[in-house]
This record gives structure tokens, sequence and C-alpha cells, in this order.
């Protein structure tokens, strides 16, 4: 019987056969197409070598052996890979590893068990095998491991391609006459197609905020206290600038510089009347304004006006943080600012209720907590878009050019281009008239999608269909991408049978 290796050899041997063939450049496109999901099953099934044979080794000393400071190290070596690389597949034979009985030697259960026998299987690699696993991990102790072991489960499922509702019509209720099937045999065989990274990443950190949906306050506290903004001294004519920015101070900065960088846009204004003062003359000012009342409150920290500077707590780098934070807000209604989608960049802060303690900022990836939504309310103007089912019913209009306001609620039910792999941010996108204008379709949120450019552009020959069914936007997919041809939602959400 032959080793490991040496099978593994033979396939070595094979590729270097494909590579010395010198035949790519007369494939044709499904030629290439069919090429390239043979190799990625090839390359997700040599990471789960790699990811086993970590997982699995016993032997503390194994890096030790060879000369190496740790396993990271040994990998970089090993493989060939970077530091980055190396320490993703450390973290991924982590998730993996499986105890052994002390009295037996038996194996004990992986800490994500069907995650693992998936990544066996060929069906996930370590990228979406750290996206699965990271929002709940993230999580603690807070999740045990019973529902641990479900959201295994459920990732599992997601990430092999999850079978459609039993007796649910796949086609969302309108059955195509030339799909020759019956709509129960349909829901039967009908598997929607496996997720990509970034959408297992999308489905985890639901399925987290489902287990642990009073998580916020702790990860609100450690939020609060680790922002920071920080400038260093000049080198070589730059200053360094350093910091954590909250998420939503992140979110409305990306927006300014979505504005500032739109190729649709002008660029930023010329500055008018500018007035530069050196920094002691400013400093000079800031002294005498504080002094002005008799008190000592110039002699400390020009942020704090409190004599004793005991009130305010925040650190410096906090408060230039929260400095930034006010400047970005200010900048974004300010008149000179470009425009996003025919309007100012407008942050965007999504609550389901007002009881819910979690809260979503499109380009974020993760939750954020409630009192966000909150502040942002308070600061600037509030949006109801009603819902009903995940349908917008809160906005009635008939003009050609979606308004504002539809532009806004269609980005925060869509939140980036409609198709499936595109994260192109929607206030990037063009709306899309999923019936055409011309052809009689209202200009309003039950027809209007996200696209962008380039699927705008192509989309009369890319393969991809859309469609609205009962104001929910769908897609069907070219046959690389769905064999089963079928129309499905374009974003991947919790299966049907999560968690119930």
């Amino acid at each position: 019987m032959k080793s490991t290796a040496a099978l593994l050899d033979r396939v070595v041997a094979d590729l270097d056969q494909v590579l010395s063939a010198d035949e790519f450049t007369g494939l044709s496109d499904t030629e290439r197409l069919q090429l390239l999901s043979v190799a990625g099953d090839a390359l997700r099934r040599v990471e789960a070598v790699i990811v086993e044979t970590v997982a699995t080794s016993e032997s503390v000393d194994l890096p030790h052996n060879a000369g190496c400071r740790n396993m990271n190290d040994l990998l970089q070596r090993t493989l060939r890979v970077d530091a980055r690389t190396a320490g993703q597949l450390v973290k991924a034979g982590k998730a993996v590893h499986r105890e052994t009985v002390l009295t037996s030697g038996a194996p004990l259960p992986a800490r994500w068990p069907a995650l693992r026998q998936a990544m066996l299987d060929g069906a996930i690699g370590v990228t979406g095998l750290l996206a699965a696993t990271g929002p709940v991990e993230s999580a603690g102790d807070r999740i045990g491991a019973a529902d641990r072991w479900k959201a295994d489960a459920v990732l599992a499922e997601v990430v092999r391609g999850y079978t459609a509702t039993e007796g649910a019509d796949a086609d969302g209720g309108d059955t195509d006459a030339d799909d020759g099937a019956d709509a129960d045999d349909a829901a039967q065989r009908d598997r929607v197609p496996p997720a990509t990274p970034e959408d297992v990443k999308a489905i985890a950190h639901a399925i987290a905020l489902r287990l642990d949906p009073d998580g916020a306050e702790p990860t609100e506290q450690r939020a609060m206290t680790r922002r920071f903004l920080s400038i260093g001294r000049m080198q070589d004519g730059v200053y360094p600038l350093r910091g954590n920015l909250l998420p939503e101070t992140y979110a409305q900065l990306q927006l300014l510089l979505d504005a500032q960088l739109n190729p649709k846009t002008d660029g930023p204004p010329v500055p008018e009347g500018v007035t530069f003062r050196p920094s002691d003359e400013e400093d000079d000012h800031r002294a005498d304004d504080a002094d002005d009342d008799g008190d000592n409150a110039g002699d400390g920290d020009p942020f704090n006006t409190d004599p004793r500077s005991v009130l305010d707590t925040r650190t410096r780098g906090q408060k230039q943080h929260d400095a930034l934070a006010a400047a970005l807000g200010i900048a974004a209604r300010h008149a000179d600012m470009p425009s996003l989608g025919g309007a100012a960049p407008t942050l965007v802060v999504h609550l389901d209720s007002a009881d819910s303690s979690w809260a979503t900022i499109p380009g974020v990836e993760a939750p954020v907590h409630a009192a966000a939504a909150r502040h942002t309310g308070c600061t600037g103007a509030i949006q109801r878009v009603f819902t009903e089912q995940g349908r917008i019913v809160g906005i009635t209009v008939t003009d050609r050019i979606f308004t504002v306001h539809q532009r806004r609620a269609i980005t925060l039910r869509d939140r980036e281009c409609l198709i499936p792999g595109c994260h192109v941010p929607a206030t990037w996108c063009e709306i899309h008239h999923v019936t055409e204008h011309a052809r009689g379709g209202p200009t309003s949120t039950d027809n209007g999608v996200p696209l962008c450019w380039w699927h705008h552009r192509s989309l009369d020959y890319s393969g991809w269909e859309i469609r609205m069914n009962h104001g929910l936007p769908e897609i069907r997919g070219p046959a690389w991408w769905d064999p089963e041809h079928h129309w499905r939602t374009p974003r991947l959400s919790l299966p049907d049978f999560a968690f119930t």
C-alpha cells in the first residue's frame, strides 16, 4: 500500500503533465469554466490535506524538531507561503482538531464536526472555513457547545448548497411551462448553489446574532474603550495616522471616500476662502479662549473644559476619534461635498424595531449596537422604511428617475449589486428598472434593483435574468452558476430549516 505522500506525488505528476501540455491558449470559454471549476475542487482538497496534517499532529515538538520556532514558521518554510497564509492554516487546524480519549486513544468529535467533514469532502476551503466559524467563535463562551454544533450543521449545509424546502415551488410559485417537471420533484432535487466565503460569513453573522442576541453590550463597551485616533510626528514629509474607528465612523468615512472617488463626479471641490494660521498662533487663541473665565482650564487638555479635568474620562486618542466622527458628519452634509446617487453621502443605519439591541450599517460586516442607530437618528434625519415580509411598502412614486429616498430604500434592501458574487456597494450602483420604463414599468421600489455599471451594461447578454416576485427581487443565473436554472433570491439568508 502506497503512503499518503506517494499518492500526492502522483497528483503532482498529473498536474505537471497538465501544465506541460501547452493547451491553455486553445481552450474555449466553456472549457475554461470547466477547468476553473475542477481546479477549485483540487485546490480545496489540497488545503484540506494541509489542515488535517496540522490538526492531527499530536507532537508539540514537531516544529522544534524541524528547526522552526512554531507551526506558523514551519508552514511558511515547507509550503513557501507568507505568515498570514500560514496563520490561517494554523487557525483552521484548531477549528477541526479532534482531541483523543486518554484511556482508549479514540478521537473525539471536532469542535466543528460538520464543517470539518465538508472540508474533507472538498465543499469548503480554508477561507470559507474561517469565514463560517469566525463570527460564532468571536462570541466566546456566550454561545454554548450545543448551539455551536447546531450552527455547525446549518453552515455545513450552506457551504454544500442546501436543498430547497420540501414541498415549496423552487421557482417562487411560478413554474415555467418548459421546466417539464412536477413542482414537488423540482423541490426535491433543487439545491441552492454553494456559497462563497463572503456569503458564508454573512450567514454566520446572522446565526451568531440569533444565538447571542444579548451580546451587543459587551461588544459595545469594548469598542468604546478601544476607539482612538492619533497623529504621529512628521516622517519623510508626512504625518502618520493611526487609530481604531467605531463601525458607524468607518461607514461614514467610507461614504465620503466613495463620493470623492466615484468616477462620475468631478472630484473634491477647490477650497475657497480658507485661512491658514500657524499652529502656535492657533494654540494661543485656544488658550486665551479657555482662560477667559479666570480659571486654569486652558492649562490642561483643550478638549476638556472642566477645571479639575475629571468630568471627561476619555483619553486624548478617544477624543480625537470623536472629533473626526463629528467632522465626517458635518462634511457629509456640506453643500460642496460631491453627491452619491443624487444626494449627500448619507449614513444608513437599519434597526428592525425600537427595542432591538442590534443594528446593521451597509458596508460594515458585523452588526453594531443599537446605540449607533439611536445616535445617528438623533444627530441626523430619520427615514423610516416600512416593510412587510421583506417588501418595501412605505414609498410610492411615479417619477422616471428614482428619487433619493427610493435609492436609499433600495440600497437598504439589496445592499450591493444584485448579481451574486458581485459586491459593488449599492451606493455605487445604477438602479435598474426590472420591467423597462418604456414597457410600462413603474419607477418604484417594487421595480428597481441596484446593478453595478458592468452588470447593468451587460445584462442583455450575460445570461443573468431578474424579476420581482411580490416586491422581492429574484435572479436566474447562467448554467455555470446554477445548472438547475431556477429563480432564486440573490442574497443567501438563513435556510428555512435552521433552528426550527
